[in-house]
């Protein structure tokens, strides 16, 4: 495999200022699917981290029980909510957004699960699947073949090691896991210290990040910022690339102030602006 570091040579090669002439409907509309009882935070960090990575509409498909949190934690959120108080049960909207994520916090209720198929089975937007997506995914390996080309999944080592069996060294991860995204031409994202990118024959790992971004919610705004992304128009190897990049980017601003113990997953999301002046100062 070819092996490359994402550095910041690397990442202003692919990244691209917000035109002077944007407005909201040219900046992309991403569409975040998940949320269940005690777990909506995860879809209000994604969706908050969606939106401050540049991306112009964030609409939060969500159970009833999070309409009141979301609405008032994050305005600038459009809402679309399920019928079931706790849980999701249909996937069903009317909007066309340009990039979809799903999967955090979503849970893995029988009726979810059927609704998470199919979706699947009828989506042709480009995607990003994590947490419960990915393990809903693992448990029914067959729904591998209604996974579209390029769509980006984003695994921690636990996730990543239900989707492709147990591993004996990390040679032994990258290769099967290099496995599946050739057969599959899918994207993965391994979480982790540090957070390496698979795509085809190439493996990217990155250079930001350190360990203040060991903390809960850190995984749900990493794929907020990577759909918001993608909705923009990157490529799904260029916005997880990217993504990944700026995300621990964040962590290396905001510790320096913070410390590593006390930067949480919010901070993440306020260190987003400062992180992405750090690229415009270069053009």
């Amino acid at each position: 495999m070819e092996a490359l570091l994402i550095n910041k040579h690397e990442i202003l090669k692919r990244y691209k200022p917000v035109s002077v002439q944007a407005h909201k409907g040219t900046q992309g509309h991403t569409l975040i699917i998940g949320g269940s009882y005690g777990k909506i935070g995860s879809i209000i960090l994604a969706s908050k981290a969606s939106l401050k990575s540049g991306c112009g509409l964030v609409t939060a498909l969500i159970p009833k029980c999070g309409y009141t949190s979301i609405q008032t934690s994050f305005p600038e959120a459009m809402v679309i909510t399920d019928k079931e108080e706790a849980y999701i049960s249909e996937i069903e909207f009317e909007i066309i957004p340009n990039a979809i994520a799903i999967g955090m916090g979503i849970g893995q209720h029988e009726t979810t699960q059927k609704a998470f198929i199919k979706f699947l089975k009828n989506n042709n937007k480009p995607l990003l699947i994590d947490a419960d997506g990915i393990n809903i995914l693992s448990k029914n390996k067959e729904l591998f073949d209604f996974v579209s080309e390029q769509t980006i999944l984003t695994p921690h080592r636990k996730e990543l090691q239900r989707l492709i069996g147990d591993w004996s060294s990390e040679e032994e991860m990258i290769e099967k896991a290099a496995r599946l995204t050739e057969s599959k031409k899918w994207i993965i994202v391994i979480k982790g210290a540090p957070t390496q990118i698979i795509s085809g024959n190439v493996i990217y790992t990155n250079s930001t990040g350190n360990q203040a971004l060991a903390t809960a919610g850190s995984g749900d705004t990493l794929s907020g910022i990577i759909v918001g992304l993608l909705a923009q128009g990157y490529t799904p190897e260029d916005a997880a690339i990217l993504g990944v990049y700026i995300h621990g980017l964040t962590a290396d601003i905001g510790s320096k102030s913070l410390g590593y113990q006390a930067f949480i997953a919010s901070d993440i999301i306020e260190n987003l602006g400062k992180a992405f002046l750090s690229l415009d100062e270069n053009f």
